[in-house]
């Protein structure tokens, strides 16, 4: 029987590592393990970043993707999403493990469908030989000349533990590498290969490391070689296209219809500010709504900070016959203040009113110096009780009628929705203080 290998995925260019470097013969060793699996070329990405590792895409004759230090994971993560059919493979050093080690853990616990090849020499071999976060305790680098204070980090154990794959110890000197790779590219979910590797530029002469160090080293931190994870898994991507094929299918939401009209003949700003939590944008939305069943344009634009729950809660609502620029802070036409919270972020927007607009206010803040025609409600004269987050939807209600903007018929139709009970009651509160 005949047995035919694959012609070579690794090009003619030679490789550029320095004398007795691993990183030539952990190539060497991926091209044969691609030749084993005979994949198309075309279908195989190589995804590096930065470092001397990430020079090895351009010696193959594969696709390829380049990028940041750290991100090789990230990129390779987003190219197996998008194209499931390719095999996609990192190439990264201990340097960009560690700088990209959020990209790692992510990977590895999603179980994204990519093989990661770690060139780990334990130090940032294109930089200087600076200590990395695979660096052993005791070693000598540039950054360390007294010997490394910390505990190397154990990329295996901790991709391991958060669900990979496939994961394996070894060195550059493995006689079986090129199986482990090509065994590694056939899982179907998160492979990563942990590859110790000398880096005779730095790491060799000051710590006279040797083939036979780097496995004390390994032995001395208790730390198993080989295959130390093979489980079945299902690869992020196919599950989650699984999970999304068994969604129900989108149905397109229906168009607001226009059912009333208004008497506006120009745009017209309406401003509500109150407390964060008082449902502010949402009653703004709701008048919004009712704009446009009214056959008018309408732009929101909202303001709160970042405790959400706390603090002010601004809604600029912008309605017109015709369509217009977006809400920028303007002037309003119609004001609606509904806390002290509110009032401190738009008074020096309500003492530049015109005398034309309009204010809704509540009895506390009567006070308020503006030149607009100030409606002061007082929530007594409601035959209900008005509760707190009702009361900016019942405000604006008041605003809207006595400024005639929309007619109460469209901010009935508007209240529609999980909440309608409460909104038609604070709309109808609304309309009976109004009078």
């Amino acid at each position: 029987m005949t047995v035919t290998i694959a012609a070579p995925y690794r090009n003619e260019t030679p490789y550029p590592f320095c004398p007795g470097c691993g990183h030539g013969s952990i190539l060497d060793k991926l091209d044969e393990a691609l030749r084993q699996l005979d994949l198309d070329p075309a279908e195989v990405v190589i995804v590096t970043d930065i470092g001397c590792a990430g020079l090895s895409d351009q010696y193959f004759s594969t696709s390829a993707f380049h990028g940041l230090h750290g991100r090789s994971i990230t990129y390779a993560a987003g190219i197996k999403l998008a194209r499931p059919e390719l095999t996609v493979i990192v190439i990264m050093g201990d340097g960009g493990t560690g700088i990209g080690g959020a990209h790692l853990i992510n990977a590895a616990r999603r179980n994204i469908g990519i093989t990661v090849l770690v060139f780990n020499n334990l130090n940032f071999g294109m930089t200087g030989g600076q200590h990395s976060t695979t660096t052993p305790a005791g070693a000598r680098t540039s950054t360390t000349p007294g010997g490394n204070l910390e505990h190397p980090l154990d990329i295996c154990g901790t991709v391991g533990v958060n669900g990979a794959g496939y994961v394996y110890r070894g060195t550059s000197f493995d006689a079986d590498l090129a199986v482990r790779i090509a065994d590694a590219i056939s899982h179907p979910g998160f492979a990563l290969l942990d590859i110790w590797e000398l880096c005779t530029a730095y790491f060799v002469p000051a710590n006279k490391a040797t083939r036979r160090s780097l496995e004390g080293t390994i032995a001395e931190l208790g730390w198993n070689r080989g295959v130390l994870v093979e489980r079945p898994v299902v690869d992020y991507g196919t599950a989650y296209r699984a999970s999304a094929a068994a969604l129900p299918p989108r149905t397109q939401p229906s168009p607001i219809p226009i059912e009333f009209v208004s008497p506006l003949t120009g745009p017209c700003s309406l401003l509500v500010a109150g407390s964060a939590g008082a449902k502010v944008r949402s009653a703004a939305r709701l008048v919004g709504e009712a704009a446009i069943r009214s056959g008018l344009w309408v732009t929101q634009r909202d303001d709160y900070p970042v405790t959400v729950k706390t603090g002010h809660s601004i809604s600029e609502v912008v309605m017109a016959p015709q369509p217009q620029p977006p809400v920028g802070g303007s002037i309003p036409d119609v004001a609606v203040v509904a806390s002290e919270d509110g009032l401190r972020k738009v008074r020096g927007l309500l003492e530049k009113m015109s005398p034309e607009s309009r204010m809704v206010t509540l009895l506390e803040f009567a006070g308020i110096v503006t030149p607009a025609i100030l409606d002061v409600v007082d929530p007594a004269h409601s035959p209900e009780r008005i509760p707190k987050a009702a009361l900016a939807l019942v405000l604006l209600t008041v605003a809207c009628t006595r400024a005639g903007l929309v007619s109460a018929e469209a901010l009935r139709a508007a209240a529609a929705g999980p909440f309608a009970a409460e909104n038609l009651a604070a709309i109808e509160a609304g309309l009976a203080i109004a009078g």
